[in-house]
């Protein structure tokens, strides 16, 4: 599992692996406002995600999403706040985007095993802000 020290370190290296495309968390959907498109939950996966926790400043609290659509042949990466800021929606987008935070914190042993995953969920729960400019 990759690990990250902030979310800059973490969107140039998801960057440089594909995912590409700007995404933002509209209501009822994910979209890519350069393409127009708007994709509901059933038109992408989530292949990997970091969160991340500043010690004093909330807007470091903040969860990076690499999300994939076949139907849309696209990669892109998703940045949501978590805690104070966080969308409140009870969507079923937001659904999604908490259904695999939650599975990601199951007991390794209820996890399902390497070769089972079709992709590998992360997490990085970093005390340090981020500073890089």
């Amino acid at each position: 599992m990759t690990t990250y020290n902030n979310l800059v370190e973490a969107t140039n290296d998801l960057m440089k692996r594909g995912y590409t495309e700007n995404l933002s968390l509209e209501g009822d959907t994910i979209d890519d406002k350069e393409k127009q498109i708007h994709m509901t939950a059933d038109d992408f996966v989530i292949d990997e995600f970091y969160r991340f926790e500043g010690p004093s400043n909330p807007s470091d609290m903040s969860i990076v999403y690499a999300v994939t659509s076949d139907k849309y042949h696209l990669k892109g990466i998703l940045i949501n706040a978590f805690g104070t800021y966080a969308n409140t929606s009870s969507s079923a987008i937001q659904a999604k985007l908490n259904h695999e935070q939650i599975s990601s914190h199951l007991h390794r042993e209820d996890k399902p095993t390497a070769d089972s995953e079709v992709g590998s969920v992360g997490t990085n729960n970093s005390d340090e802000s981020n500073s890089a400019s």
